[in-house]
């Protein structure tokens, strides 16, 4: 039999996702989306101000930390009594840029009566409202909290969580956390860890009326980009772990020197790089990855004498590695998230290395490996990452009401 406190908290936890008032979050999230945050550009200074604003109207204590010129974290804290668990909910800021065959407006924040469109919406924008929704909801419903929830609003994370690595440098922590990544609302408990590389051929260039005494660099990369297709990685036999691993190639260049020279087709390239982006998993490094590139083309070399290569870390992305994330399936926070998310939804959800999130990157491993405990969970994921991204209504709803739960289930 249960404790009678804990049958109390789990009727407030019900009051609490009752109190979600979803006409309020759908106006907080257009207002979000409107805001253009593009992650290179550094253009989260307005949304940051913005998110400062409405949860100082909820009554948090709202901090901006600047961590690059103009780039602004929030980091906003409810306040508990004292003697209970901390509660964070981590959420980036910036988005995507908007491509081509959008046929709606990517910042106009359009709703119908399924779906809110916008860029960003889907990664992250939607769990960004969603915490604020939950904890006026909690406050709404006149529920004290022993631990503290934390809103940790981050820039970055787009190239690689320098928002939240910033934080943890601040020495912010707490108890447990919840990443409300788009995962369609499943609870990733495994993701992989991202790297990227650039791989090198060089040739010899010659005129193509004696192209046979030169060396062609981009046919060189060509018998490399096979064999890194299909090349295998080292690192722990499990197979969910292997599951994570992937390798695409995602750029190449050709032509004449470090320039890459492309006016002159009639010459044979003495140069070729690609950039390489890997999945891995625990148990591997970026430094392992790259040996293991390092091998397959010293592999090549041996059986080709003409074929010269090299392989790096890409240097525009090697300060700051994102890596695998795992948490336990027993881990209370999880149990939190799952017995939610079934009193909300109506079901089980999906929990584990779920594809294709598993192939995420994603802030819970900074966090994870800053020693607290979590789980990625939010809504959106099905049209990420594509014209006309969107969000059900359902699934916003529905985090928002699972974040309220957890809020109670944790701190209260």
């Amino acid at each position: 039999m249960p404790r009678a406190n804990e049958v109390d908290r789990d009727d407030l936890a019900r009051r609490a996702a009752a109190a979600v008032d979803d006409r309020e979050l759908v106006r907080l999230l257009q207002q979000m989306v409107r805001i253009r945050s593009y992650s290179a550009g550094g253009e989260e200074d307005e949304i940051a101000r913005f998110v400062q604003r409405h949860v100082t109207e909820l009554g948090l204590d709202a901090d901006l930390h600047e961590v690059q010129p103009g780039r602004f974290n929030v980091l906003s804290r409810w306040r508990g009594t004292g003697g209970g668990r901390s509660l964070m909910f981590n959420g980036h800021l910036d988005t995507n840029p908007a491509g081509n065959g959008w046929s709606r407006d990517p910042l106009a924040g359009d709703v119908d009566d399924r779906y809110i469109y916008g860029i960003g919406v889907s990664n992250m924008k939607a769990a960004d409202a969603a915490y604020i929704a939950a904890v006026r909801a909690v406050r709404d419903a006149g529920i004290r909290l022993r631990g503290d929830v934390i809103l940790a609003h981050v820039i970055g994370e787009l190239q690689g969580g320098v928002g939240t690595l910033n934080l943890l440098e601040r020495g912010v922590r707490a108890d447990r956390f919840v990443v409300g990544e788009p995962t369609d609302l499943s609870l990733l408990l495994l993701h992989a860890g991202s790297v990227e590389l650039e791989v090198v051929t060089f040739g010899a260039t010659r005129h193509l009326s004696k192209m046979e005494e030169g060396v062609d660099a981009i046919e060189k990369m060509l018998a490399v980009m096979a064999r890194l297709r299909r090349m295998p990685f080292s690192g722990p036999n499990r197979p969910d772990y292997e599951g994570l691993r992937r390798l695409a190639i995602g750029t190449i260049r050709g032509g004449i020197g470090p320039e890459y020279h492309d006016w002159r087709p009639s010459l044979l390239a003495d140069r070729c790089s690609i950039k390489v982006a890997v999945r891995y998993g625990p148990g591997q490094t970026p430094d392992s990855v790259l040996a293991d590139v390092r091998r397959e083309i010293a592999t090549l070399e041996q059986a080709d004498p003409t074929l010269r290569a090299e392989a790096r870390l890409n240097p525009a992305r090697a300060g700051i590695s994102m890596g695998p994330f795992e948490v336990a399936s027993d881990a209370d926070i999880v149990q939190v998230v799952r017995r939610a998310h079934r009193d909300v939804v109506g079901q089980e959800p999906q929990i584990g290395a779920v594809p294709p999130y598993k192939f995420y990157g994603t802030d819970a491993a900074h966090l994870a490996r800053a020693g607290m405990v979590g789980l990625v969970y939010g809504p959106g994921g099905k049209f990420n990452t594509m014209p006309d991204e969107r969000v059900e209504l359902t699934e916003l709803f529905h985090a928002a009401r699972v974040y309220a739960s957890a809020i109670v289930q944790t701190c209260a």
